[in-house]
C-alpha cells in the first residue's frame, strides 16, 4: 500500500557537498558520430475530475500502461477530503492533495472507473492493468476502521467489464489489489484481526494473498508474523509472487523490528527465502517473466541500512539481482557504475535504476549483464529511470540542481532525450515526469498545464499519454510523422564553469521530485505510515 511519509531523510543528505566533475559520455561520443533521429508523439492529456490534479501511479512492473495502450491513474475530483479519509488511496502521490480522488481508465476516452458508494466522499485508486484491460486497485468504504487511525476501510477491487468487484479480505480492514495476469490471479495485501505491533499498520497482522477463482488465499509467511512490501506485490504471467515477510517475531536490536527478507511464492512450492546480503532487511522491487528479481538489501557493516537506522547520511542499502536461487550484489559487483536502487527488469533481464556514476551520485542507468551505463541528465544534476521495456527503451525524469526544473525523459538509440522537444510546441502539457512505457513505445506521465511550475507537477500535473507517431501507429489524428535530429533534444550536457560543483539539497515539500521519488517505494516498510520503532 502507498507510503505517505515523506521521511527518508538520510538519502537526502547525501546531496549535500556532491562534486560534479565533467566528463565524455557514451551520449556524447553517438552523438558525433551519428545523426540519430526520434519520432514525434501525440499527446494525451487525462485532463480532471474537476479538482487541480491527476497523475499516473509510479509503476512496479509495469502496471499503468497495457500493450494495446489502455492506461490507468487517479484524478481528483471537485470534493474535499475529509479528516476520515485513507491517506492509502486519498490525497494523491504523496496524500497532499485534498480532495476526494478517483481512478480513471483510458482507452479512447477517461473514464471515472468510480469507488464504492458514497461515490462523493469516497476515494479508490488503481495498481495494475493487464492486457485484457482488466484493473486491479482499492476503494474506500464508508465504514471506519477503528485499528486504523479511524479512517475509512479499504477493500481491494477487480474492475472488468464495467463491474467493480469486492474481492473480500483476510479477516481485516485495509485490503489492497496491487497485482493481475492475463490469467486472471491477482496479488494482494490485506490486514487480518490478529493484534501485532510490528506490521505495517502497528496493531494487526499484514498478509500477501492471492486471489483467484473468486477465493482469497493466504500466502503465509517465512517464519514471523507480517508480509510487508514495498507499496505492491507484484505478480507474473507465471503465478508468480514476489514481496518481503518477517523471519521472526524477535525485534533486531539495531532497528528495533523483526529481520525482514524478500521472497519467492509459487504455487505449489510456497515462498522461497530469497535471503538478504547479510544485514537484517531485504526487499523485492520487481519481477520478470522468466523469475528474474530485484530489490534492495542492507549489509553486514550496516545491517539497519536499509531501515535507517541510525540515520548516520549512509543507508548502505545494496541493489540486488536474484537469479535461479542465486543473490548478485549489484552495488559493488556492477561496472561502469554503482547501482544503488532498482526500479524496474525487462524480460531480457536488463535493469533500470539509478546509481552512483563520475557524472553524478544520483543518475540514471541500464544495467545489462554486469555493465551499467550512465544514461545522463540532460544538462542537470540528477536523473531517475523508472521503467524499461523489451526493447530497451528506458523513460524517467531529469532534475535540475536545485530541483526547480524537472522533465521526462525518454533513452534510446544511445541517447537521452527530452520529451518535451519531441511533442507539438502548442501542446496543453509540459512533461514532467515518464513513468511507464510500453513494448509498442507509448509512454504515460504526468506534466503540468500553461502557468503551473513544472516542480509543482505533484499538486498541479495532469497524467498524459504519448502515442508515437511510427509505422506501429500509422493514420493516429495529429500525430506528426516526420523525425526529429536527436542533435536538437540530446543530453547536451553544460561544461564545468556552468554546473554548480555543489548540488543543493532540497528542502522538505509538497513540490519537491526527490522526496516524491524516494517517498512512494524505497521508504522501509514501518515508516510508511509515520511508525517509529518501539522504544527499547
Amino acid at each position: 500500500m502507498k507510503s505517505r511519509t515523506l521521511t527518508w531523510i538520510p538519502a537526502m543528505t547525501l546531496f549535500a557537498g556532491l562534486t560534479i566533475p565533467t566528463r565524455v559520455t557514451a551520449q556524447e561520443q553517438a552523438k558525433e558520430n551519428h545523426h540519430v533521429k526520434h519520432h514525434h508523439y501525440q499527446l494525451i492529456d487525462m485532463g480532471t475530475f474537476g479538482g487541480p490534479v491527476s497523475s499516473i501511479n509510479i509503476p512496479v512492473f509495469g502496471g499503468n500502461l497495457n500493450r494495446h495502450g489502455v492506461t490507468i491513474g487517479w484524478s481528483a475530483t471537485s470534493a474535499p477530503a475529509s479528516k476520515t479519509s485513507n491517506p492509502l488511496v486519498c490525497g494523491g502521490l504523496d496524500g497532499v492533495v485534498p480532495f476526494i480522488t478517483h481512478a480513471f481508465q483510458w482507452n479512447g476516452r477517461v473514464t471515472d472507473l468510480g469507488a464504492f458508494p458514497p461515490l462523493d466522499t469516497n476515494c479508490s485508486e488503481p495498481f495494475f492493468v493487464n492486457s485484457k484491460g482488466e484493473i486491479v486497485g482499492a476503494s474506500e468504504t464508508a465504514d471506519i476502521d477503528p485499528q486504523f487511525n479511524g479512517f475509512k476501510q479499504l477493500h481491494a477491487v477487480l474492475w472488468k467489464h464495467g463491474q467493480m468487484i469486492d474481492l473480500g479480505s483476510l479477516g481485516g480492514h485495509q485490503v489492497g489489489a496491487f497485482g493481475i495476469n492475463d490469467r486472471e490471479q491477482i496479488a494482494g495485501l490485506s490486514t487480518n484481526d490478529i493484534p501485532d505491533p510490528f506490521c505495517f499498520f502497528g496493531t494487526v497482522q499484514n498478509r500477501a494473498f492471492l486471489w483467484e477463482r473468486g477465493q482469497m488465499h493466504d500466502l503465509g509467511t517465512l517464519g514471523g508474523n507480517c508480509v510487508v512490501g514495498l507499496g505492491e506485490l507484484p505478480i507474473n504471467e507465471r503465478g508468480q509472487i514476489i514481496g518481503n515477510s518477517t523471519t521472526s517475531s524477535i525485534p533486531d536490536p539495531v532497528t528495533g523490528f523483526p529481520p525482514t527478507d524478500p521472497f519467492l511464492w509459487e504455487k505449489g512450492k510456497g515462498m522461497t527465502d530469497l535471503g538478504t546480503l547479510g544485514g537484517v532487511f531485504g526487499g523485492a522491487q520487481a519481477l520478470n517473466n522468466g523469475g528474474q528479481i530485484i530489490g534492495q538489501s542492507s549489509i553486514p557493516a550496516d545491517p539497519g541500512g536499509c531501515n535507517g537506522f541510525p540515520d548516520n547520511g549512509d543507508l548502505n542499502c545494496h541493489a540486488f539481482l536474484w537469479d535461479k536461487g542465486t543473490l548478485t550484489d549489484l552495488t559493488t559487483s556492477t561496472t561502469g557504475g554503482s547501482p544503488e536502487w532498482l526500479s524496474d527488469i525487462n524480460d531480457a533481464g536488463e535493469v533500470a535504476g539509478f546509481g552512483a556514476f563520475s557524472e553524478s551520485q544520483f543518475e540514471a542507468f541500464i544495467w545489462r549483464k554486469g555493465v551499467a551505463t550512465d544514461l545522463g541528465n540532460l544538462g542537470g544534476c540528477f536523473s531517475f529511470a523508472r521503467t524499461i521495456n523489451s526493447q530497451g527503451q528506458v523513460v524517467g525524469l531529469a532534475v535540475s540542481c536545485d530541483g526547480s526544473v524537472v522533465r521526462a525523459f525518454l533513452w534510446e538509440k544511445g541517447l537521452l532525450v527530452d520529451l518535451n522537444a519531441l511533442i507539438s510546441s502548442g501542446s496543453s502539457l509540459q512533461l514532467a515526469d515518464a513513468e511507464d512505457i510500453n513494448d509498442r513505445g507509448e509512454i504515460a506521465g504526468i506534466g503540468v498545464p500553461p502557468g503551473v511550475p513544472v516542480a509543482n507537477y505533484i499538486t498541479e500535473g495532469h497524467g498524459f499519454l504519448l502515442i508515437p507517431c511510427d509505422e506501429n501507429h500509422p493514420g493516429v489524428e495529429g500525430c506528426d510523422y516526420s523525425l526529429v535530429e536527436a542533435s536538437a533534444t540530446a543530453d547536451d550536457r553544460p561544461t564545468a564553469t556552468q554546473r554548480p560543483t555543489t548540488a543543493t539539497p532540497w528542502v522538505s515539500g509538497t513540490a519537491n521530485p526527490m522526496m516524491r521519488f524516494f517517498g512512494h517505494r524505497s521508504m522501509p516498510w514501518y515508516r510508511n505510515l509515520g511508525v517509529q520503532p518501539p522504544p527499547k
